[in-house]
């Protein structure tokens, strides 16, 4: 037992730093892999001759086994612990990734799109169980906005520097580009290893599916949902609504403004994490405010609708922060990674199927703006959620 504790002990104020650098550079990698696509997407089009709606997939695929591979990240966890869990996680992420850009067809790249979303899902429950291994509990909040910070830059650096910066670096391939941003993450899982010996591993039966008895698994994931679904819903037809205003030549500033939002948003929580984190008064406000911000954005016209779609991006941001940084501040180290799983399941099964449900009534309606009512709908329905949240926190029991 004194051997276990002592393994799991925090690490002293000197690693905090490297530490710290890990975990973003672990965050970077949940995004860029996924929002790489979409700027390339034409060109991988072009040269694979694909569909619009294969062409789609390449974004909405990772995002659909950002549920389905919560799952296997939770077992991972149980088994084999959260640094070894990530490690194995971002090698399966790049295997994927940097598969695509060596792919000769459409069912290979499907495929490896596949593989690599299945590496992001098994990364997200790895990161939250693994802050109390590597952090005082006083730096819990800070660690999970260190690393999410890193996940919204990664979404930014992904979509903004792709076709501008990298691409040109490379002969304008698209295969060449995705080998050069998937690679490095080899380098950042074998760091892992680096800032401490962790040789912790569960002691007895671990349990690894979601507890669905603890209703923080339904209230965290269908919140999680309202801001995912704002989010990835909005950018998804922020084209069909500008086109349906005649505002179809502001999409490019209203894309830029919208990402850069959430940009942003982690930058604020680095700052505020300390105080915000754990408090449902300001998880009820950023959700109230995405809420009017995303009705906003269907409402006015022009600037004023980029304005609010905007300030949605930027609560929802600070708003996915605060839900993905609960499960480690309020349960037992050994239950954050099923916790952290079973919320984005649930989570990001409804950041798919929620804005894929508004886009079918839109069809429909042919009104753009029914796909987002439909989303609004959605985050209205679940907003009381918000008020019951128990955030107090459970104390570790000895293991023996």
């Amino acid at each position: 037992m004194a051997e276990h504790q002592a393994a799991t002990s925090p690490p002293p104020p000197a690693k905090l730093l490297p530490v710290a650098v890990l975990l973003w550079l672990a965050g970077v990698y949940l995004r860029i892999p996924v929002l790489v696509a979409p700027p390339l997407a034409p060109f991988i089009s072009d040269e694979l001759a694909l569909t619009q709606a294969l062409t789609g997939a390449l974004t909405t695929l990772p995002i659909l086994m950002l549920a389905i591979g919560s799952m296997p990240g939770s077992l991972a966890i149980a088994r084999i612990g959260p640094r070894n869990t990530l490690a194995l996680a971002m090698v399966i992420m790049v295997i994927g990734s940097a598969g695509r850009g060596l792919v000769p067809d459409t069912f290979t790249l499907m495929l490896a799109s596949a593989v690599m979303g299945l590496g992001v899902a098994m990364m997200q429950p790895a990161l939250p169980a693994l802050l109390p291994r590597w952090l005082e509990p006083h730096h819990l909040a800070l660690g999970s906005a260190i690393y999410m910070n890193g996940m919204l830059m990664g979404e930014f650096i992904g979509a903004g520097i792709t076709l501008p910066v990298l691409m040109p670096l490379l002969d304008n391939s698209w295969r060449a580009t995705l080998l050069a941003w998937s690679l490095p993450a080899l380098l950042v899982a074998a760091a892992l290893y680096l800032p401490r010996r962790d040789r912790a591993k569960p002691v007895g039966k671990v349990s690894w599916l979601p507890d669905w008895s603890n209703p923080l698994t339904l209230k965290i994931g269908l919140l999680l949902g309202l801001s995912g679904s704002m989010f990835f819903g909005l950018n998804a037809y922020m084209g069909n609504l500008l086109q349906q205003q005649g505002q179809f030549d502001k999409l490019s500033d209203a894309l830029f403004w919208y990402n850069i939002a959430q940009v942003f948003a982690s930058l604020t929580m680095l700052k505020m994490a300390r105080y915000w984190v754990g408090r449902r008064s300001v998880i009820i406000v950023t959700a109230g405010i995405s809420i009017i911000g995303t009705l906003g954005a269907i409402t006015f016209t022009g600037w004023w609708a980029i304005a609010s779609a905007t300030l949605m991006s930027l609560t929802a941001g600070i708003l996915l922060i605060l839900l993905v940084a609960i499960p480690p501040l309020v349960t037992t180290s050994r239950e954050t990674g099923r916790l952290s799983a079973g919320t984005f399941l649930v989570g990001y099964t409804m950041a798919f199927s929620i804005p894929m449900a508004g886009g079918l009534i839109a069809d429909w309606t042919g009104d753009a703006r029914h796909a987002i009512l439909t989303i609004i709908a959605y985050s209205v329905l679940v907003l009381p959620l918000a008020f019951t949240l128990d955030l107090r926190r459970k104390k570790d029991q000895p293991e023996s």
